[in-house]
């Protein structure tokens, strides 16, 4: 299984893998013109039968997805990205409309007109300003180029991509609450139902798919279900992208079909760091309960990790050898879950404060008896509650790592203090930069205005 699948990152290596003309020059847009000779509903039936399943974290089938959409009914339907790539560890979409944005634009224009949507939009992370330059230059060419706009390649069909950067939120990863930004509202989940698919953006049926998911539709359509379908495994089809960070010789960005395991990738990349072994790891980002090494060989589909006890979410694999303190990432994870709270309902605006106050406790040594019970009571009170899925994420490390790592919980509460050594995890020396008393009085002195 060891063998790297290079299809969204075909072009990555290229000189200005950005521009359209490498992307044409590597095939792109074939799709979009297969796709436009192609009834609608042929390339829904396609993209089910691919087995695509939603590349965001939930892995719901993408076209089934589209499928649920209501009969025309002669008024609009939309078609929204969500680029709101924003948890920790996540880091795929991202590079992805750095080096490739075609790839998504080409997608967009085929799942539009898959589903009879004229006008679609792409939020973006408002705080990636390099992304959302990137994407707005991307979807010009496409316009130039004639794959956007009016009578698309002479096709009848027409369609309008706007790029839109959001102010700086997690919670807009959830689809309603990105909705409701997208609108001028807070971005705050609603309730369901509706569904986006029958009442979505301004009320009317939007498909909400992630980048990654509408990345992979191109080329699905240009090569076929069955080339798609042959990779992976059964329940888990196609090729991912699996981001590996933290204590890895090679991090980065590593494509390849589902079900390949943790072992094979980090024989990819060369390992644990030189000198250490692994501690820990998340199969899915911060928001998924950790594994140990005693899971390295899980393979990385949906059905096997959550056989497991885990989620295969964004394949964000962050690796932590033995220097690292679980208490200490867990708590930063936490600190992480509670400032992005949304605060609309009270399990996950409290549970998750209270959650940061007790994990600071412990890992600053004022740990008490009855400590590791009361998290698991607040994880338990957050734990299918919450209005949305971020309070199940913020509970899923603290209970996985408690299990996992209790001794190590117990020893900062015995000990009265964390027995780790922050530096040691560090990969590279880092003395922080201090302002001088020159330099302050510079600053005041320049009038911030």
């Amino acid at each position: 299984m060891a063998t790297l699948t290079p299809v969204l990152t075909d072009t990555w290596d290229k000189d200005r893998s950005w521009r359209l003309a490498t992307y044409e020059r590597a095939g792109g847009y074939a799709g979009l013109k297969k796709a436009l000779k192609t009834a609608p509903a042929d390339l829904v039936q396609a993209v089910k039968d691919s087995g695509l399943r939603g590349r965001g974290g939930a892995g719901f089938p993408t076209g089934m997805k589209w499928g649920f959409l209501p009969q025309p009914d002669g008024g609009p339907r939309y078609l929204v990205v969500n680029a709101d790539e924003s948890e920790p560890g996540t880091c795929k979409d991202i590079p992805l409309m750095l080096a490739s944005p075609q790839h998504l634009i080409e997608g967009v224009a085929i799942t539009s007109y898959a589903i009879g949507c004229d006008h679609a939009f792409i939020y973006v992370r408002g705080e990636v300003l390099h992304v959302y330059r990137r994407l707005l230059n991307a979807v010009e060419e496409a316009y130039k180029a004639g794959y956007l706009g009016k009578n698309i390649q002479g096709s009848g069909f027409n369609l309008d991509v706007t790029v839109h950067a959001g102010a700086g939120a997690y919670i807009c990863g959830e689809e309603t609450a990105l909705l409701d930004s997208l609108e001028g509202l807070r971005g705050q989940p609603r309730l369901k139902p509706p569904f986006p698919a029958v009442a979505g953006l301004y009320a009317r049926p939007t498909v909400v798919n992630n980048v990654e998911s509408i990345a992979s539709v191109p080329a699905i359509i240009a090569k076929g279900a069955d080339w798609f379908s042959s990779m992976g495994t059964e329940k888990s089809q196609g090729h991912g992208l699996f981001s590996l960070s933290g204590h890895v010789t090679t991090p980065g960005q590593y494509e390849a079909p589902l079900g390949i395991t943790l072992r094979e990738l980090l024989d990819l990349a060369g390992g644990v760091r030189e000198g250490h072994e692994l501690k820990f790891w998340t199969p899915g980002g911060s928001s998924t309960p950790i594994f140990t090494a005693d899971h390295l060989d899980v393979p990385l589909d949906y059905e096997s990790v959550g056989a497991a006890g885990s989620m295969l979410g964004t394949r964000a694999l962050q690796i932590f050898d033995e220097t690292v303190c679980v208490v200490r990432a867990t708590s930063r994870w936490t600190d992480f879950y509670a400032h992005e709270s949304c605060g609309k309902c009270t399990p996950c605006r409290e549970g998750t404060y209270w959650l940061k106050q007790v994990l600071h406790r412990i890992e600053g040594g004022e740990g008490q008896d009855g400590d590791l019970e009361l998290l698991l009571d607040l994880c338990d009170n957050i734990l299918g509650k919450a209005f949305c899925a971020l309070g199940d994420g913020a509970v899923s490390p603290i209970t996985s790592s408690i299990k996992l790592f209790r001794e190590e919980y117990q020893a900062h509460i015995d000990g009265h203090g964390c027995p780790f050594d922050p530096s040691k995890s560090a990969l590279f020396p880092y003395t922080p930069k201090t302002r001088t008393t020159a330099a302050l009085a510079g600053a005041g002195a320049g009038g911030h205005r």
